[in-house]
């Protein structure tokens, strides 16, 4: 038994006949029915007359019957108010009203009383509160939210890593716990991409050096993009334990590294994440911002024919998935910003292929694009960017979708020379260190003031490239390059040489020739550290010449920067002409 989730006796006061809050009477009157299937036999086609009735959650989502001919079976239970923190409830708890809860495909809420409804699906099938603002879970000692059940009865199939064990039958209430907690309007998210240790010696890695920086930061709560292991399940607890240091209640997105890889099919290949985390993709309320936690990994398996095959993914939601978006989304007032949180990014711009994009990524478009407020967060690449969905990408809404490629706790996978301390530098492909995002939110509107790279402060935001020292003669054949870490198509770069007016520099698609000059430098480490990773186009690289007038002697080059939101910053670095 968890700490927020109590198994109990079935609720002996529940009122399914009465409109909620918002007046959504249609949505109730299919609660009602369902309720009813309880206390009587129906007949099938009485029975899905009753479940076409029409309601804003549950009518697009009938419920299918397959061979069997008898309605299926329901899960019930309470949402309370957990005032001791217990994660139990007594006959003195306080039931919640108007609270969402699904079973991964449906959303109901809770009628006055705080009983739900929904039925079950299949051979396990996860139950989960969707947070409402103002009130939170228990969490576990490691700072994971335990709002949730999973109904599985004959358990996991036996794996290399642990899964679910059997639950048997259905319990005969699933109560969620929930605790108030003040959510203000304006509050800051951490988001960091991919993790991904591949041992424990690279899980002391963040240890060390991230998590000390994470913890200053003023963040209501964090989330890690996915890959939170490298492939190596049986460090999910060590990794935790650490992370957990930062004192923040935290969110875990699916990555592919972190999938039971000897499943011969998607079914069974998220168990291990199952048990440790709870459901693959879900929803929660954080303030004024409805975050949807996605999972769009599918792992197709290992090819059974094959003996050196050893199975893909792709990016993909599936269509119970996008079903449960479409009626969570329904309960989401259009003016409230939409977060979605994943780990393959929706495109990432050029011609992906499916492993790093979202292949059915035009049904989540046809879904969202009627809101003029949404934002998405990915990581999986091992660069960091900003990519502004249009129709070029099968984005049809009225302004583009701005897509947010995050940067990752082990940057290049740990790759690298190490510092003093013994961690690998673990600079991307693209230049960028290894580190973070601090998105602040303010109704429906967000900030993202910078990128945070580990070990630097926060005024660390570009690298500046020219060489130290030009021969006057050839001046024309030197540049100075700047990566803006957090840059994009939206950023102003400008150059000053010295008292010189300031010019603007362009942005170019080009290899970083500072990270370039890295790379040749750590290509051959030996064991245990690797070799820096190839350079990839940088998304965020701007030129400029040197003016050919300059004379002899020392000289200060200045950069400003200011991005999309107004955020500004200033570097410099000195140059000799000689």
């Amino acid at each position: 038994m968890s700490e927020a989730m109590n198994v109990s006796r079935p609720p002996t006061a529940a009122n399914f006949g009465k409109s909620d809050h918002n007046g959504n009477a249609a949505a109730s009157v299919i609660d009602r029915e369902i309720s009813s299937t309880s206390q009587r036999s129906w007949p099938r086609r009485d029975f899905l007359a009753a479940m076409s009735c029409g309601g804003a959650v549950l009518a697009a989502a009938p419920y299918g019957f397959a061979k069997s001919r008898d309605v299926p079976d329901l899960a019930r239970g309470i949402v309370f108010e957990d005032a001791d923190g217990s994660g139990r409830r007594t006959d003195r708890s306080r039931g919640l009203p108007d609270v969402l809860v699904s079973n991964g495909r449906l959303v109901t809420r809770t009628d006055e009383h705080g009983a739900w409804e929904l039925p079950v699906e299949g051979e396990s099938t996860t139950f989960f509160v969707i947070k409402p603002r103002g009130w939170i879970p228990a969490k576990c000692r490691r700072q994971i939210l335990r709002g949730y059940y999973i109904h599985c009865p004959a358990g996991s199939p036996q794996q290399q890593y642990a899964g679910i064990a059997p639950t048997g039958p259905l319990p005969a209430s699933i109560d969620f716990g929930l605790r108030p907690q003040v959510e203000p309007d304006r509050f800051t998210a951490l988001l960091c991409g991919d993790p991904q240790p591949r041992d424990a010696r690279e899980v002391d890695f963040i240890a060390q050096s991230a998590v000390p920086q994470l913890k200053q930061s003023r963040a209501a709560f964090g989330v890690s993009l996915g890959d939170i292991m490298f492939d190596r399940l049986e460090h999910f607890d060590r990794l935790n334990d650490a992370m957990s240091l930062v004192g923040r209640t935290w969110f875990n997105v699916l990555g592919n590294h972190d999938l039971n890889f000897d499943s011969r099919t998607n079914q069974f290949a998220n168990e291990t994440f199952r048990r440790v985390y709870g459901p693959t993709y879900y929803a929660f309320d954080w303030g004024p911002v409805h975050f949807l936690v996605l999972n769009n990994v599918e792992w197709t398996g290992a090819d059974p024919n094959d003996p050196n095959s050893k199975g893909s993914y792709r990016g993909f939601l599936g269509e119970r998935q996008l079903e449960f978006i479409r009626n969570d989304l329904a309960q989401v007032p259009e003016e409230r910003l939409v977060v979605l949180l994943m780990h393959i990014p929706l495109h990432p711009g050029g011609d992906p292929g499916p492993s790093i994009c979202t292949v059915d990524r035009e049904d989540l478009f046809r879904i969202l694009e009627r809101r003029r407020h949404t934002l998405s967060f990915s990581a999986h690449l091992h660069w960091h960017g900003h990519v502004f969905l249009d129709e070029r990408h099968g984005w049809r809404g009225a302004l583009p979708h701005h897509h947010v490629i995050t940067g990752t706790l082990c940057g290049s996978w740990f790759r690298g020379a190490p510092g003093p301390d013994g961690i690998p530098h673990g600079v991307m492909s693209d230049g960028t260190p290894r580190g973070y995002l601090e998105v602040e939110f303010e109704g429906n509107r967000f900030n993202i003031d910078g990128y945070r790279a580990i070990g630097q402060s926060k005024q660390h935001q570009m690298r500046i490239h020219v060489a130290s020292d030009v021969p006057l003669a050839e001046l024309s054949q030197h540049a100075v390059f700047v990566n803006v870490f957090n840059g994009s198509t939206k950023s102003e770069v400008r150059l000053r040489v010295g008292d010189r007016p300031w010019v603007a520099m362009e942005q170019v698609a080009a290899h970083d020739p500072a990270y370039v000059a890295l790379y040749e430098r750590d290509r051959e480490l030996a064991p245990p550290y690797f070799g820096a990773s190839k350079p990839s186009i940088c998304p965020h690289l701007w030129r400029a010449a040197l003016p050919d007038d300059l004379e002899p002697g020392v000289h200060a080059l200045e950069v400003v920067t200011r991005d999309m939101f107004g955020n500004q910053y200033q570097d410099m670095r000195p140059l000799r002409i000689s």
